[in-house]
């Protein structure tokens, strides 16, 4: 697992191989991961927005900006969690993602970014 605390918020990764497969004649090794989301902070915080670094042995890395995750935008209350699940395609079997979350405090309004801890993705048999 994966773990870092910005601001009061920890965000924990956990990674999973789901296989390969053919796509476009090409083979491509799916990857999935779960984000847990801690409100370790006396505030009540919401996630707006996301920034993903994607990076793949085999191809330049990819930037990836959106609102929310997986179509929400949680509110997180002090001692409360949020997870979801979702997944990434690269074109070799190892890769890593990294990233950061958009957040505002709801006590002060203010924004803030909390940093998504670098994770890897390794297929089984390519790890040494």
């Amino acid at each position: 697992m994966f773990t870092q605390v910005t601001k009061g918020i920890k965000v924990s990764v956990r990674t999973t191989f789901e296989g390969t497969f053919f796509k476009n004649y090409k083979v491509h090794y799916a990857f999935g991961y779960t984000i847990c989301i801690e409100n370790l902070s006396k505030d009540t915080v919401q996630l707006t927005a996301r920034h993903w670094d994607v990076f793949d042995a085999l191809k330049e890395m990819e930037t990836i900006d959106g609102e929310g995750v997986i179509g929400r935008k949680p509110v997180i209350k002090p001692g409360g969690s949020h997870t979801y699940s979702s997944g990434c395609l690269l074109a070799s079997p190892v890769g890593a993602m990294r990233g950061h979350y958009h957040m505002v405090n709801f006590t002060n309004a203010k924004e803030f970014e909390v940093d998504i801890p670098t994770f890897k993705f390794a297929a089984p048999f390519a790890i040494n």
